[in-house]
């Protein structure tokens, strides 16, 4: 057994701490008062829709699970295990079932994690909305601190699900190897949370479009209007997309990067027998839980300021000790004060994104407003400008990913460790998923606020604090995008680490493997072409989910209008559960393609190439190298869809945040009058907003989880492929 170093104490004291941190926060907000009567009633109505859908969408989920893993199981079991799992005592039904264990393990977690995100913040909103007749100050806290429930214990729950089944696994006494047969927990993490994010990111923008058109747009009516029958359900959809999906998304984010950076640590362990390397992750993390649970106390929003300014604050205070925590465990664990410098880079990479993210989403700046200046000429010039807005943004995206993959990979290869250049990386990684509690915390303050200010319409809350919610609606966009951008950096991060993680898993399978991905062979070429398309058709494919499920909804409210004319002269009740319903039943079905794409896709491309047969002309023997195919498919995969993804969930921000500028009476005409409400350059910019929607709530954010899901289903099916 090997010597675990006396640091490593830090991980379960961490966790048990997040656990009764999270459940102190339950308690202080159940205890909040939920408004009136009316309030209650609303907020019930939307627990009730999002819980049903949450159960039928995880019952489907678990089928595909149950009958993935068992896939999975067999196919490594057919295969002879690597040449050191056989000397440690390993048989290939071993391997297998060890592989399918964790898959199953990761894939539960990860459905934990999608119901813990979407039950409390189901539970705050309300309870936001009855603060916000206090003050400003209390609604921010019932908002942060509902959504660092789900934050908080969704990390805890990836730590905890890593470290156990690490050591269950055999990590005290195989360290090198026990990495190699958990990589199914990430992979499972990632099944489970790519099908979450689409069912809840169709669910939520059909309904959400569907509301918009048929009611602002078409029947000139304010957005969360009691009378639209949509309402409900786009309600229902800010938890089930927002909050199950998202939790579910930087659930498998922190499971599958932290194995990936435990595998890239094998190579030091092995050089100087000292496990440290290989548990750094864990440690570093522990720290970053105690890091963003004194930011997230710490904030306090003044009534008349910005709430993002307030959030800043206990964001810029969890990085100042995240920074100190990870001084901490490099010092302890890694002696090497390079590798300190490459975490460093990882940190200034998020905080970098989260800049970038505010300047192409929050009205203050350029983007936003440009997109509602255009939005007076019509919805064409919206959209255009929108589009134009949101491939800019690849630029910095690129830039932050480039710059510090290079800065990390170099602090790496000066530290001197063999394979430091691949670890540093893995370490910038790390350092950038500190936080990650914290920013859980504000991604799920976005929903928690924007159901509020929907409650608060459909109650008749006055306009006074309907102006309070407003306000934490526009900050809730920003912070959800703010996350988006945080999850796409950190894929971008973790690109390169599960690729090199990739490579390893090659060279130990095969220790004659250089490593080398040679891109000049055709075969090479071919598989980052069909990753690319891979990418483009998923989007497709999800996109049109969202159109037509929104075509339904529409169809339905419509029918209710016609039929009962005493819905809009507010005698008649519309029927709510008939939308939610039609929503449920369409998401369903049609996240079960896109989903499907990226898991069979990468399994079949790589087996058509292994057994196509050499080609022999004039003696020469040409013969196809399946590996290799398989890493071009990850890297083209990974660039394409990071660089889709920035470009959907900036544009559709600032789309967003341009119609609620509008909104909110600060777009003025040529001769200086308020275009508001009602105006038709508000009817554009709710078009253009509408175009945003299935791109920064449904495509987007799906393919953080994607990127992520190609890299862990090539390491637990390598074998296959070697």
């Amino acid at each position: 057994m090997v010597q675990i170093p006396p640091i490593f104490w830090i991980v379960p004291v961490a966790c048990v701490l997040t656990l009764a941190f999270a459940a102190w926060l339950i308690v202080s907000i159940m205890r909040k008062p939920t408004g009136t009567p009316k309030m209650k009633e609303i907020g019930d109505m939307i627990f009730e829709g999002a819980w049903a859908f949450l159960k039928r969408q995880y019952s489907t989920i678990a089928i595909f699970a149950v009958i993935v893993a068992i896939i999975i199981g067999v196919l490594v079991a057919m295969l002879p295990p690597e040449e050191a799992l056989q000397k440690a005592g390993y048989d290939a039904l071993s391997v297998g079932w060890h592989t399918a264990v964790a898959f199953l393990v990761g894939a539960i977690c990860s459905g934990i994690s999608g119901f813990i995100g979407m039950y409390i913040a189901v539970k705050s909103n309300v309870r936001c909305a009855a603060a916000a007749q206090k003050s400003l100050t209390e609604s921010v806290n019932v908002a942060l601190r509902g959504g660092a429930v789900s934050g908080f214990l969704i990390t805890a729950l990836s730590l905890i699900g890593v470290t156990a089944i690490f050591f269950a696994f055999g990590g005290a006494n195989t360290p090198e190897l026990s990495p190699h047969l958990i990589v199914g927990f990430g992979f499972g993490a990632s099944f489970v949370a790519l099908f979450a994010q689409l069912g809840g990111g169709i669910y939520t923008k059909a309904a959400d479009m569907g509301a918009d058109l048929v009611g602002k747009v078409e029947a000139g009516i304010p957005e969360d209007d009691p009378r639209n029958a949509a309402v409900i359900a786009d309600l229902v959809g800010d938890n089930v997309g927002d909050c199950a999906g998202r939790g579910a998304d930087l659930f498998e984010s922190t499971a599958a990067e932290n194995i990936g950076a435990m595998i890239l640590g094998i190579v030091a362990y092995l050089a100087t027998k000292q496990v440290a390397w290989v548990l750094f992750p864990l440690v570093v993390r522990g720290f970053g839980m105690f890091a963003s649970m004194i930011g997230i106390m710490i904030v306090r929003a003044k009534e008349n300021e910005n709430a993002m300014n307030a959030l800043n604050r206990g964001y810029f205070l969890a990085i100042a000790l995240s920074i100190i925590g990870l001084a901490i465990t490099v010092y302890f664990m890694l002696g090497n004060w390079w590798l300190f410098g490459a975490g460093l880079v990882g940190i200034l990479a998020s905080i970098a994104i989260i800049y970038v993210t505010q300047y192409y989403t929050e009205s203050r700046y350029r983007p936003v407003k440009d997109i509602a200046e255009a939005s007076k000429t019509g919805p064409a010039t919206n959209i255009v400008t929108g589009m134009a807005v949101g491939f800019e943004t690849t630029l910095a995206t690129a830039l932050v990913i480039g710059i510090s993959l290079i800065l990390a990979f170099l602090f790496g290869q000066l530290s001197g460790v063999h394979g430091g250049g691949a670890f540093g990386t893995a370490v910038a990684t790390m350092g950038m998923l500190m936080t990650c509690p914290y920013v859980l915390s504000m991604d799920t303050f976005g929903p928690i606020t924007d159901n509020a200010n929907g409650i608060n319409e459909m109650a008749g809350a006055g306009k006074e604090i309907r102006r309070i919610t407003d306000r934490l609606d526009a900050v809730g966009n920003t912070t959800k995008a703010l996350t988006k951008g945080y999850a796409m950096v950190s894929a971008g991060l973790a690109a390169f680490l599960l690729f090199q993680a990739y490579i390893d898993r090659v060279k130990f399978l095969n220790p004659g493997y250089t490593g080398i991905v040679d891109i000049s062979r055709i075969e090479v070429f071919v598989g980052a072409l069909l990753a690319a398309m891979i990418v483009y058709l998923f989007s497709s494919w999800a996109i049109k989910s969202v159109s037509k499920t929104a075509g339904k909804i529409i169809s339905a409210v419509r029918k209710q209008f016609k039929e009962h004319p005493g819905i809009m002269a507010g005698t008649e009740k519309p029927n709510y559960g008939e939308i939610v319903d039609i929503t449920a039943r369409a998401g369903l079905r049609e996240m079960i393609a896109p989903a499907l794409l990226p898991v069979l896709a990468p399994v079949v491309i790589g087996l058509i190439f292994k057994y196509l047969p050499p080609i022999n002309v004039g003696g020469e023997v040409y013969k196809f190298d399946a590996a290799q195919v398989v890493a071009g498919l990850l890297m083209i995969g990974t660039v394409a869809g990071i660089m889709l993804a920035s470009f959907m969930n900036n544009g559709g921000g600032a789309w967003d945040n341009a119609k609620k500028m509008i909104e909110d009476e600060q777009l003025k005409d040529d001769k200086g009058n308020v275009l508001g409400k009602g105006s038709d350059a508000h009817k554009a910019a709710v078009v253009g907003d509408t175009v945003g929607d299935p791109l920064k709530d449904t495509a987007g954010p799906s393919l953080h989880v994607l990127v992520k899901l190609l890299s862990t289903i090539t390491l637990v099916l390598c074998p296959l492929f070697v």
